[in-house]
């Protein structure tokens, strides 16, 4: 039924063509958010996202790792243009949809139905993102019209039936509000709205963390169901390493707005090479070492607002000396497809 119900859609591409080749399905360069505080001149800058690079393939999961306040909501808002970017360069399938050859311009409504059709986003707080005055048949058929994707009813309750369903929803929740759905129901009827369009590439924002720990499994189940039978690719967002584990191929751990370590989960799970990245493990109970305790970083995240000189994790570092207060380490590569910003990473 997948086969049939996801048609490859027509490709044309409104912005600027390049040649697409051997591409990734999306690219980011250099992605940089910025946030300013009362006037550029005397207000300060927060810098949410300071500059991070990584590239998806279809049906691949990217996680994308880190505490609350290092920039990783930010970066997946920015990589759908929910927000716009300061600077940087996004591509999907070789096309650039931000940055230069786009003049930095906002969306035409052609453009933006093209790019929401092949780019969803399935947000943390589904009694949020749901509107409390739709069914659920309702917030799923209202993708359907906004992108004319049915051309009579009776197709369009078909469509709107066989979403609810591919995201593991009976017919019973066709005509409940979401506050008469538990936490995981409506989770899945947000996974079904972002599925409606047919999209390519979904960004997954903390989409388990307010639900049960049975419930977890059963939604990461279904997502990892979805990307097998449709090839979509994902951004998973979260700062449970645990719960990454179970659906990602690759990681990007995050703090305070960049990248400090990316690897396939392998070689991330097995030889952890930064020091946050060693914590976040052991906060999430994951044995990779014999010292799980010694791992943990005292303190909390810095201010962004305030980052500290050098290495922003070098007042929490336990292996902080004088270089790391004064120079901010470059990404790395120590083997071979593993990055780390560390001006002294760990091998064993």
């Amino acid at each position: 039924m997948a086969e049939n119900f996801f048609p490859q859609p027509e490709r044309r591409y409104p912005i600027q063509k390049e040649a697409v080749g051997t591409a990734p399905l999306l690219e980011v360069q250099n992605l940089k958010k910025y946030f300013f505080t009362g006037s550029r001149v005397h207000g300060q800058c927060l810098k949410a996202v300071d500059g991070i690079s990584f590239t998806l393939s279809p049906g691949e999961t990217l996680g994308l790792a880190g505490e609350s306040g290092c920039g990783k909501t930010t970066a997946g808002l920015a990589l759908l243009r929910l927000i716009e970017p300061t600077d940087g360069r996004l591509l999907y399938e070789g096309h650039p949809y931000f940055g230069p050859g786009t003049e930095k311009r906002r969306w035409s409504r052609k453009e933006l139905l093209f790019y929401r059709g092949r780019m969803q986003m399935i947000f943390q707080d589904s009694s949020l993102s749901l509107d409390p005055r739709m069914t659920a048949g309702e917030i799923v058929g209202e993708a359907l019209d906004i992108h004319r994707l049915t051309g009579s009813r009776q197709e369009r309750q078909d469509r709107i039936a066989a979403l609810l369903e591919l995201a593991g929803l009976d017919k019973s929740c066709r005509q409940r509000y979401p506050h008469q759905l538990s936490g995981g129901q409506r989770q899945r009827v947000g996974i079904a709205r972002a599925l409606a369009v047919q999209p390519r590439f979904i960004v997954c924002d903390e989409p388990v963390s307010s639900l049960d720990a049975s419930v977890q499994g059963q939604v990461l189940g279904t997502l990892l169901d979805l990307q097998q039978q449709l090839g979509i690719s994902y951004l998973m967002i979260s700062h449970d390493l645990g719960a990454l584990s179970q659906i990602c191929h690759r990681f990007a751990v995050m703090y305070l707005g960049r990248i400090v370590e990316s690897a396939s989960r392998s070689s991330l799970l097995a030889r952890p090479a930064h020091p946050y990245t060693r914590s976040l493990l052991a906060a999430a109970g994951m044995e990779f070492s014999s010292c799980r305790h010694s791992c943990l970083l005292p303190g909390e995240i810095p201010s962004p607002l305030s980052p500290p000189s050098g290495c922003p994790l070098h007042p929490r570092c336990p292996r902080s000396a004088a270089l790391c207060s004064s120079i901010r380490p470059e990404l790395v590569e120590v083997s071979p497809g593993h990055w780390v910003a560390c001006h002294f990473p760990l091998t064993q």
